[in-house]
């Protein structure tokens, strides 16, 4: 597609993603993330995903939400769940320690540690999801965190991120100011929807890591999914 529409895909640095960022910018800037999943569609994608899942998991089931962030997402999808009869135990892991505590609060059972290398067991939870994350890693980094999100999961694996465009970077910096994002959260918003996926893309890095074909979605909001069942071991 033209580049005036999809750009070239941005490395960059996340402010957030520094070594010793003040832990209350982290907070702050995190807090804001979870304003804009609700408000532009990052929450809404992730549950629209679960519910294709539901029917599969019984009435109770284990979630893990790898870069669980604040917990936001993890427990908006354990409330959808359970409107729609089904229990989910929901577990984050999150790498950074300013989040712990505030995921812990919306009832995540948090423990720290590297998408790249998840301290869990093979097959050791029923659906395993990542949202808004893929995009901070390099190439390589970003095959392997596919890959321990594949190994650990049972049943599926759930994938949501940025689909990259001009628009949605242009329409995040705008409305950025009258939501009182912090500078941080603004910078790091707009870097990040150019450090997204095209629906192709996500497709076939998660086709290159895993070997499998996952279903893509693209949703409102410049919103992907990639979902799948986990490779057979």
């Amino acid at each position: 597609m033209s580049p005036l529409l999809i750009p070239d895909r941005r490395r960059g640095v996340e402010h957030l993603d520094a070594p010793g960022v003040d832990p209350e910018v982290v907070r702050r800037s995190m807090a804001d993330v979870a304003r804009a999943n609700l408000l532009f569609g990052g929450t809404r994608a992730v549950c629209a995903a679960m519910r294709a899942v539901l029917g599969e998991l019984g009435e109770r089931a284990t979630l893990l939400d790898v870069g669980c962030g604040m917990g936001d997402i993890a427990a908006r999808v354990v409330r959808d769940a359970r409107e729609r009869g089904v229990t989910l135990d929901a577990y984050g892991v999150e790498f950074a320690a300013p989040l712990l505590d505030l995921a812990s609060a919306r009832g995540v059972k948090v423990m720290r540690g590297d998408a790249r290398a998840l301290p869990l067991p093979d097959r050791s939870v029923d659906v395993a999801i990542c949202s808004q994350l893929l995009h901070h890693f390099a190439r390589d980094d970003a095959l392997q965190v596919l890959r321990e999100l594949d190994r650990v999961a049972r049943r599926r694996v759930i994938v949501s991120d940025l689909r990259r465009s001009w628009m949605a970077a242009a329409g995040l910096w705008i409305a950025s100011f009258p939501l009182g994002f912090h500078p941080v959260s603004r910078h790091d918003g707009v870097l990040s929807v150019l450090r997204g996926y095209t629906r192709a893309e996500l497709r076939d890095t998660v086709s290159h890591a895993t070997g499998e074909a996952p279903r893509t979605d693209a949703l409102a909001g410049f919103r992907l999914t990639a979902t799948w069942r986990p490779s057979p071991r």
